[in-house]
């Protein structure tokens, strides 16, 4: 199985892909379960899900949906997974972290150490979260740099946290480009997203930023011109 534990849809302010057409790419890119997280949104996360839900009666080969959110906190960003309303935004990280284990989920650090990352979580507040956080991304496809996922991996190994991979997708082109290789298993649960977690290999696929910057350009223009024509 391929797992995703971070990517967006046109929930986020800042990405414009249709929940269908997410779905239909995650699928046709080999990815088995994908964690929408949505900034500050859970809207569509859950409408994907139920999508998802609901075609798997006739393809079982539908990708599972994991809801989370990608919460902005005062001081940079927290993931949540398996979360069944929204974390409100602009809530200290240590406030934002017990909410979403109020709700049973689980706490995912996002973005490796990347200090060129405009909304990263502050190295100060990582530390003072470092006993709430489930999940370190080891792995994401959209880092300044390489070395800064290096990073991640060697601060979760030093503390034994399990290591997960995000494609940060904003756009049809991100999807699918970075994921957790695991043993087939149960991971409708964080107990067993956790698990089979801790026996996943991380891998995928790095994009400069320059490059990932004309995607997003080239994305965002292409659907808001079909929405243009559609609604003539």
């Amino acid at each position: 199985m391929k797992l995703d534990l971070h990517c967006h849809t046109e929930a986020s302010f800042d990405c414009v892909i249709p929940l269908p057409t997410m779905l239909a790419r995650v699928q046709r890119n080999g990815i088995d379960v994908q964690a929408v997280t949505d900034h500050n949104e859970v809207w569509g996360a859950q409408k994907l899900q139920a999508l998802a839900d609901a075609e798997r009666g006739h393809d079982p080969a539908v990708p599972v949906i994991i809801v989370g959110e990608e919460v902005s906190t005062r001081e940079g960003e927290i993931i949540g997974l398996f979360l069944s309303e929204a974390v409100p935004r602009d809530l200290s990280p240590e406030e934002t972290a017990l909410r979403i284990k109020g709700q049973g989920g689980l706490v995912l650090l996002p973005h490796g150490f990347d200090p060129l990352k405009k909304k990263r979580l502050r190295l100060e507040a990582i530390e003072r979260i470092a006993d709430q956080v489930d999940i370190v991304e080891t792995f994401n496809a959209r880092i300044s740099r390489p070395r800064w996922n290096r990073a991640a991996a060697t601060w979760a190994e030093a503390r034994g946290l399990p290591k997960s991979a995000g494609s940060d997708a904003h756009t049809l082109a991100d999807v699918g480009d970075a994921w957790v290789e695991v043993p087939e298993a149960d991971v409708s649960t964080p107990e067993g997203l956790l698990a089979a977690l801790r026996g996943g290999t991380v891998a995928g696929r790095w994009t400069h930023p320059l490059l990932a910057f004309g995607y997003k350009v080239w994305d965002s223009g292409f659907e808001i011109t079909k929405r243009y024509v559609a609604n003539r």
